[in-house]
Order: structure tokens, then sequence, then C-alpha cells
């Protein structure tokens, strides 16, 4: 493989995590108390539950993502102008979290319409990351995608594991607009099923690769 290739992907990847560390410091932004003078901090900290919540949760899939995109950047073989884009467009929901978080946790205890639709629009954000990232993921199946490409009689399985990954968020789109916490549940267990591996390992020699960039 040429070393350009190589450097783009260095870029590429840079870039990325500068992104992730952005959005997963934003999010603690929302952490905040009224201070003295508006009752006990129990009271204040216990009344904040779904900001502190909702920061979990986000934080979690955040890092969660960081973790599977540095698995998947990896492994990447060529770096091309369609890459960046689609890279890109898994930057932009990864932004969006924070502000998605942010909503849903100002409007999750509240009565009213306005509650359902500050849980939807924050599984519908996590949609459109796990869409993004799944065209990203797709990628490393083509021909020549990957490094360390999936053996093609693995290829369906390996990309029906990625996109179960979907359900939870899908399903929680519907459930929020009947129990708002019950989809914040659901889009927790798509963190949890991310946990677990679902991109291909990096190669075994791209410690040796990188330490020559």
């Amino acid at each position: 493989m040429g070393r350009s290739h190589l450097v783009d992907r260095g870029r590429l990847e840079a870039f990325s995590d500068g992104v992730f560390a952005v959005a997963i410091t934003l999010l603690a932004l929302d952490l905040t108390v009224a201070g003295p003078g508006h009752g006990s901090l129990a009271h204040q900290l216990g009344n904040r539950w779904p900001q502190f919540v909702a920061y979990l949760i986000s934080f979690l899939t955040i890092g969660i993502i960081w973790v599977n995109h540095r698995a998947v950047v990896r492994n990447i073989a060529r770096v091309d102008r369609v890459l960046l884009f689609v890279n890109l467009s898994v930057l932009l929901f990864v932004v969006l979290i924070p502000f998605a978080t942010s909503t849903m946790a100002s409007y999750l205890s509240r009565p009213g319409f306005d509650s359902h639709v500050a849980m939807a629009l924050y599984a519908g954000v996590f949609e459109g990351m796990a869409i993004t990232f799944g065209f990203l993921f797709a990628w490393t199946l083509r021909e020549g995608g990957a490094r360390q490409p999936v053996p093609p009689h693995a290829r369906r399985a390996a990309a029906a594991r990625f996109l179960a990954g979907h359900v939870p968020y899908l399903v929680a789109i519907g459930v929020a607009f009947v129990s708002p916490p019950v989809a914040l549940v659901l889009i927790g267990a798509a963190a949890v099923y991310y946990v677990f591996e679902v991109t291909p390992a990096a190669p075994a020699d791209e410690k040796v690769a990188e330490d020559g960039i």
C-alpha cells in the first residue's frame, strides 16, 4: 500500500478524533445545578436526574462509536474523496448528539407532547449516526476496501450483526410517542450491544505501519 494512503488515513483518524473529543466534552456542559438558595443540594441533584442519565448514555454511546470508528478506519485499505464525505456524515450526527441529549433531558420529565418529540429526536439522531456508520462499515466490505477483509462467506453475517444495532433506535423512535422512559432504556440497550465488537479488527501490522508515519 502506498505511503500517501497511510498518511491520508492518519489525517482522517486525527480529524475524527478531534470531533469525537469535542462532542463528548460538550455533553458535560448540561450538568449544572441552580446553586445555593434553590433548595438543598440533594433535592437539586434529584431534580436533575434526567440530565445525569442522558449524560451517561450519550457519553457511553459516543465512546463506543469512537472505539468502533477507530477499528474501522484503521482497517481501511484506501482513502478517497467519497470515503471522506461518508466519514463526515458520521461526524455530522456525532456532533448533534450533545444537542439532542440536552433537549431530551430538558423535556423528559415534563408532561405533554414535547417530551415525546424530544425523545424521538434523541433516538433519531442515534439512528442517523448508525445509518451513516453503516455506510462506513460497508466500505470495508467492498473488494479491496479493507486491509484485513472479511471473508466473502462471512460478509452477510457481519453486515447483519452490525445492522441489528439499528433495531433498538428504530423501535425507540416509535416508542418515544408512547413512553419516553422506555425509549430511553432501548437506546441504552443499543449502547450495550455496540460494546461488543461488531467491526473487523485492525491488521496486526498496523502498529508497525503507524510508527513509520
